[in-house]
């Protein structure tokens, strides 16, 4: 059906739209509210509740919300029940484990002060805050279009038609999407949202910025025995069970309740296509040094999300006609810290004093560049930049001798206020990074055991991930025999590998290889929008309020 065709939308209009109820999205609703109550503001959420999607470590540095309200911690109800009481750093071998003494950690890399804590929890509780402000949140609805008037600012965003049937066609549910039209529009999306994609392509916010770099992180939740719980542990390691020349990480964080947070990041700029990030997490925890701690405990929950480490010199630029990026849809996570809510909270706070000064000066649909300015010059600029060159080191030098020079690095930032390596450059994207399967050998995992390690499919149905069937794949490939031609033949199909939910698969068919998408098993984590060698792989939202259930992700 054409857009001739379809019913005219209805339309509801606001002073500030803001899509994503995450730490951005919310913190800026409740700080439009904190300067101008008459504002009307709007939170779109296309999971089906506020947190519902939201993944993360989650280590917390207070610093944003300390900023945004000031007097939490003499309230009752919030989600920081846990402060860090133990900083361990780890260097894993095959067999054994070295810890790194604190002391040669940057000061930066310290946790003092931080919490551990569900970020999914945290939003609930600033999606209350924003309620009780006036701010109007819709979870189930997906933004799926950018609205531009005649002169080509954005001037709002429709929301995803439903009932749309497999075929393309309105079924007998159908109900078009709504348009929601702001002054100004902030996109709150998390990492690599699909407007914001679309607005970074359309405006060439990347000009001038190396490529966005990006990491997969899977996590899970478990009960564990009282006996093997620390509350307030936080241990990072890297090492085993990633090769040398693989960037990534794990981390482990006890929370209250006998509960921990396990969890490996992969950096997404790995070379060989027979890696599996899944496979590798699930490795990650025989280690002797890990395993002792999940003895007798029960998995809860499962989740995966990519995460974006370009840093300083990767953010584009923030603002376009009519609105601007927030959050980690900016990619404002400092990647030595594994940490990026509070600047996501920091942004959503500039972003949205920005804006009530443009709306109360009679300004609307216009570009607030300053905010380019203001985050650079800023707390987060700050942050971020002592950090810059943590991940070029370790991508051109290797773990070893990378993690080494990045640790210096960021000891000279401390102590000097400067750079040996000046803003070192990412160079390739990660989809660029891999190379042909020819060039590599097929890594063997072990089977899992069903008590420590997992299979995709159970995870997955940990992650109460649920998308109606009868509807258009939301997981577009632009060019099917491309496909089959490079991503099959020549990079041996990682996209079976890659995804943390096994939604891609390369099956015999009339005895040809067939791609097989699983589109009902997405987790959103992203990684195929990232890591498709060929950039063949667009994801877009499904219907509004599908996706995993994350109850305390």
């Amino acid at each position: 059906m054409s857009d001739m065709d379809l019913p005219e939308r209805e339309s509801m209009e606001f002073d500030v739209v803001i899509v994503g109820a995450g730490p951005a999205g919310l913190s800026a609703a409740i700080r439009l509210k904190q300067v101008n109550p008459d504002l009307s503001v709007v939170v779109l959420e296309k999971g089906a509740e506020v947190g519902a999607h939201i993944l993360s470590g989650a280590v917390v540095d207070p610093s944003g919300i300390d900023k945004l309200l000031p007097g939490w911690r003499e309230e009752e109800g919030h989600p920081f029940k846990t402060e860090v009481t133990d900083d361990h750093f780890l260097v894993l071998g095959p067999a054994g484990s070295v810890r790194l003494p604190n002391a040669l950690m940057p000061k930066l890399m310290s946790n003092h002060g931080n919490f551990i804590v569900s970020l999914g929890l945290v939003c609930r509780w600033l999606a209350e805050k924003a309620e009780a402000l006036g701010v109007e949140i819709y979870p189930g609805f997906a933004a799926a279009e950018v609205l531009y008037d005649e002169a080509g600012a954005v001037i709002g965003v429709a929301t995803g038609d439903m009932g749309i049937e497999k075929n393309g066609e309105p079924g007998p549910n159908y109900a078009r999407g709504m348009a929601l039209l702001g002054k100004y529009m902030l996109i709150g999306e998390g990492v690599r949202g699909s407007l914001a994609k679309q607005l970074i392509a359309r405006y060439d916010l990347q000009k001038d910025r190396e490529p966005q770099k990006f990491g997969i992180g899977i996590k899970e939740l478990w009960q564990i025995r009282p006996e093997n719980h620390k509350q307030g542990l936080v241990q990072h390691s890297f090492g085993w069970p990633l090769d040398l020349s693989t960037g990534g990480g794990s981390f482990l964080y006890h929370l209250e309740d006998n509960l921990v947070a396990v969890g490996f990041v992969v950096h997404l700029n790995y070379k060989n296509p027979y890696l599996s990030p899944f496979e590798e997490f699930q490795r990650f925890k025989t280690h002797p040094a890990i395993r002792a701690t999940f003895e007798g405990g029960k998995r809860l929950s499962y989740g995966a999300r990519a995460i974006t480490e370009g840093g300083w010199q990767s953010v584009p630029k923030v603002s376009f006609p009519g609105g601007a990026l927030i959050g980690c849809s900016a990619g404002f996570v400092n990647v030595p810290r594994i940490k990026g809510s509070h600047n996501a909270v920091l942004s959503g706070i500039l972003t949205a004093d920005r804006v009530a000064a443009a709306i109360a000066a009679g300004r609307a649909h216009d570009e607030i560049v300053e905010l380019e300015s203001d985050w650079r010059q800023g707390a987060i600029g700050t942050d971020l930049k002592r950090v810059r060159n943590v991940k070029p080191l370790w991508s051109r030098f290797g773990t070893v001798a990378g993690v080494a020079l990045g640790g210096l690095d960021m000891w000279t930032n401390q102590l000097f206020g400067f750079s040996f390596f000046g803003t070192l450059k990412h160079g390739k994207t990660d989809a660029q990074s891999l190379e042909p399967a020819a060039k590599h050998q097929k890594i063997a995992y072990p089977k899992p055991d069903g008590v420590l390690t997992f299979d995709r499919l159970s995870s997955v149905f940990l992650s109460n991930t649920n998308h109606e069937e009868d509807q258009p794949v939301h997981l577009k490939v632009k060019d099917m025999d491309l496909q089959k031609r490079s991503e099959h033949d020549v990079y041996a199909g990682p996209s079976a590998r890659y995804c943390p939910a096994g939604v891609y698969e390369w099956v015999e068919k009339d005895g040809e290889p067939a791609f097989v998408i699983n589109a009902q098993n997405c987790v959103h984590c992203k990684t195929c929008d990232i890591k498709d060698p060929n950039g063949n792989i667009t994801w877009v939202p499904p219907q509004g309020g599908e996706g995993p259930v994350y109850p305390n992700m």
